[in-house]
Formats: C-alpha cells, structure tokens, sequence
C-alpha cells in the first residue's frame, strides 16, 4: 500500500493559518514570559486559548464532537509542528502534553458518562489534567512493569497507595489518570489498571515541584502522594488489570505528538540560526559564507527532514491501525536526538547571542534535552528496536550458523 504523506487541502490550511496565529499572536507572549509558562500563568493560557478559538486553530486533534477539527495522525503531524514552532504554541491551541495524550486515550477508552465528566472540560481548555504513571526507584519508570502503586477493593469501589514524581502538570490539575496495581507483584508485565482520581480527593495530593532543566509545560513536574485515595467503581477507566494494554493506546500517539511539537521548535532554532548567519559578517564575509557554518547548517536540514519523513511514516502506520512499535520508536528516538543537535548547532551558530537572554536559544536547549529521556530513554528504545528486528530474524529461521 502506497504512503501518501501530502496533506490535504484543508489541513494545509489549518497548518497554514496555525503558523500564522503562532507567529502573530503566540510568539510575542513566549516572548514576554521568556518561554517559561508558569511566569505566564492560568490567565494568559486561557487568553492564549480563547484567541486560538476565535482563530479556528482550537483543539486540531479532538473530535468535532467535542469542538475539535478530529484530525488523523498524519494530519496532526503537519498542523502540530506548525503549533510548536513557539514554546507557548502547544499550550495555546490545547495540544500540550500531558493533556493531548490523555484526550486522546479518553476519546478511546472512556465511557459515555466519563467522557462528558472529564473529556468535554478538557477538550475546551476548562480544565487541566495528568498522567501518574512514573515513580521513584525501585517502581516503574522506563520499565512500567516495576509498578509497585497499589489499588485495592474496599466496598463501593478502590483504594489506592502509593508515590509517583515527574508528574507533568499535576499543580492545577483537574484530576489525575493514575496508573495503579490491581494484580501482581511489581515486575509483572500484567495487572494494571487506570483510575481516574477528581484533585479535591483528600487521598491524593501534590507535595512538591521537583526543580528540573526545562520549564515550559504548564503546571510543572511534580511529585503526588496517592495515601488512602478511596474512588469509586465508576472511576476505573477502562476494564480492571489491562491498563498496560490501554497505555499502548496513548503511548504511540504520544510519542509523535512530541516529536512534532520539537520539530516545530527545532525549525525555529534554524531560523533564527539562518538570519543571524546571513547578517552577521566576519572575517571579510557573511558568517553563512564560511564552510563550517554552511555544513551546521545543511545539517540541521538534513536532521530536520529525516526526523518529519520518520514521524510521518510512523504516523501512516498508526492511521492504518497498526501498533506501530517499531516505526514510533524509530522515530521518536532519532527525532529526539536530532533536535537536541539541530538547536545544538543553532545556539554554536549564534556565538555569544546563542548563550544570551537576548533570543530564545538557550532556553530552546534546555527545553529539548529532557525529550530523550521522557517517553522512553534512547537507550531503552534502541534495546526494544534491536529486539524486535532479532526477533523477527529467528522467527523467519535465518539463524545465520556457520
């Protein structure tokens, strides 16, 4: 089957007019707030919100039914990185991790009546919401199998104990997706189940921010205590024990909404490479005559165009309905690497204006380097890649003996 990677009409219009709200409206308030969202804060989000409604470039990925514009994953990857062409973009058109990858699994998995309690409110920016997934050592992190958060029945519904950190966005947040053992022991691949937790639960609170490199997702990386958090029967998203099964529903999606959004920045960081270098003269010439400039910058190029036919291809696959294991970690872990060095070699390009408060750059370079370690390390993608391509190998009887 052909992969058809042109957008149509009406998504390059959609990306079109999404460049163009990020340029004029989103740019100047990221800008203002020097990348940082939380000197922003909860009313210039939904300023910024409010303004890419009126602007029709709103919530691209959620359904009509829910005021979105229901777009494919092929599609999102074109309108996405036109978004994250700001740091502030993705917060303003509601496409922000960790609330995109949590409508998208509600949209899946969520019942009627769940949908309309916590999809709805998200999908128009009344609410916020996270992801609690991760937790401090020995419990899961990279290997979700180590989970060690535990739900158990008490009459009417679950109780839940236990600590996760790096919950992104949870300061603020309207409720929690909560990853918690139902069956087990931890390093068992199965007996997950996901729990939908309200803020105002006295069993759950956030204890604190835990100070980290990048500063541009809303409401932080934080650290929640879930301590007798008793929800009721109607709060299990999905069926009870297979809630690593419906992770696979968020996780590949969500790692090409990540990389599109970095795509965006990284083009950004070339951008601003490009016009300093073509300005700037130096040694008798324009610094983009020098040989050593022009390589960073067909580099970045280079780097740029793999990492969005690699994020494409991953995203065709996905659309067709194929788990896309292989092509979303191909992809998200040479994407990951190669914005690390197209801002890399931006910020080189810029000298002393690079490392300056002057432009962006600096601030670009720390936001992206945490991407190589969230939604999976290098190191554990190319593990699992090396896995599958080994296994295949042997299932197929090439053993390869002498």
């Amino acid at each position: 089957m052909p992969i058809e990677l042109t957008p149509d009409p009406e998504v390059a219009d959609l990306a079109d007019r999404t460049a163009a709200f990020v340029r004029d409206v989103v740019i100047p308030v990221e800008e203002e707030h020097a990348g940082i969202t939380a000197r922003a804060g909860d009313a210039v989000r939904a300023r910024l919100q409010q303004a890419a409604k009126d602007a029709g470039v709103f919530a691209p990925h959620v359904s009509a039914e829910h005021g979105g514009h229901g777009l494919d994953m092929r599609a999102r990857a074109v309108v996405f990185e036109e978004a994250g062409y700001s740091l502030f973009g993705p917060l303003a058109l509601n496409i922000a991790a960790p609330d995109e990858g949590n409508m998208h699994m509600l949209e899946h998995i969520a019942t009627p009546e769940q949908k309309e309690r916590y999809l709805r409110p998200l999908a128009t920016g009344e609410v916020r919401s996270c992801f609690a997934m991760t937790e401090p050592s020995p419990g899961a992190g990279s290997d979700p199998a180590a989970l060690s958060t535990r739900a158990e029945r008490v009459p009417g519904g679950w109780r839940i104990d236990g600590r996760k950190w790096f919950i992104t966005g949870a300061d603020g947040a309207a409720y929690a997706i909560c990853m918690a053992r139902t069956s087990g022991e931890p390093g068992d691949r199965g007996g997950a189940t996901m729990f939908l937790v309200d803020a105002d639960n006295p069993g759950m609170k956030v204890i604190r921010h835990i100070e980290t490199l990048d500063e541009s997702l809303f409401g932080g990386h934080c650290e929640v205590v879930f301590d007798g958090c008793v929800v009721p029967d109607d709060a299990v998203l999905g069926e009870v024990d297979k809630g690593f099964e419906y992770a696979q529903v968020r996780l590949g999606p969500a790692r090409m909404t990540h990389c599109m959004r970095w795509l965006g920045i990284a083009r950004r960081a070339q951008d601003i490479a490009v016009g300093r270098a073509a300005d700037r003269r130096l040694f008798g010439s324009r610094l983009a005559e020098l040989g050593m400039v022009q390589q960073m910058i067909a580099d970045n190029e280079i780097d740029i165009a793999a990492s969005r036919g690699l994020i494409r291809h991953a995203c065709w696959e996905l659309d067709q309905g194929r788990s896309g294991a292989q092509s979303t970690a191909i992809a998200k872990t040479f994407t990951a690497e190669a914005v690390w060095r197209v801002v890399d070699r931006s910020l080189q390009m810029c000298g002393a204006l690079g490392i300056s408060g002057d432009v962006l750059l600096s601030r670009f370079l720390r936001e992206v380097r945490p991407f190589r370690i969230y939604d999976g390390p290098s190191e554990t993608h190319r593990w699992a890649i090396a896995k599958r391509v080994v296994g295949k190998h042997l299932k197929a009887g090439n053993r390869g003996e002498a």
